[in-house]
């Protein structure tokens, strides 16, 4: 894919992310936010939480790869071996699951309506970064993976994994959101049937 069509596409999908959690989970109740659907899933806040963690690691590696990357008309995206196993990983459709670092992990937090705000900046900024790559090479190895440093992903496969990333975690929030509405419907009401 071209780096037009390539920024164009996280662009719309990073603007899905922002109106999905303005309208689907800024609304709910501070509980609702907290209530977490089983005793080992996140809640909602736990999800944006964790992908707060890792906007505050990437979005100024993305901005000071930008500095570095240099210029470069219209070229392919392409992805690295080890970039493509990322995405085969982490992409939505994938149903397995995957650990995080502890450190990435904010399960048993009580948080607060900080963490929607938080996530939105962290977006706005990323679509800012995204507008600024149009003339950058993409395909230069520049971003540090955030658990193994040495090891560099270029930097379109590294805004798209990111944008993936926050997809899937997006998805797990929107089920915490349906699991923990479902857990707090009213019962039923019984019919009884004359024999």
């Amino acid at each position: 894919m071209n780096t037009t069509a390539f920024l164009a596409e996280l662009d719309r999908a990073v603007r899905q992310l922002l109106t999905t959690v303005q309208t689907e989970l800024e609304p709910l109740e501070l509980a609702q936010l907290n209530q977490q659907p089983a005793p080992k899933s996140w809640s909602v806040l736990e999800c944006l939480e964790h992908l707060n963690r890792y906007s505050r690691y990437y979005n100024p590696r993305f901005a000071q790869a930008l500095v570095q990357a240099g210029t470069s008309g219209e070229v392919e995206v392409r992805y690295s071996w080890v970039g493509r196993k990322f995405i085969d990983m982490i992409t939505p459709n994938n149903p397995k699951k995957a650990n995080t670092f502890s450190y990435m992990n904010p399960s048993g937090s009580q948080l607060g309506r900080e963490v929607i705000t938080e996530f939105c900046a962290h977006q706005q900024q990323l679509l800012q970064l995204l507008a600024q790559a149009c003339h950058a090479d993409l395909n230069r190895n520049a971003v540090p993976v955030e658990f193994l440093r040495l090891l560099k992903l270029r930097l379109g496969e590294a805004f798209a994994i990111q944008v993936l990333h926050e997809q899937r975690h997006l998805q797990q929030a929107l089920r915490a959101k349906a699991a923990v509405q479902t857990q707090a419907a009213p019962p039923l009401p019984l019919q009884v049937i004359a024999a």
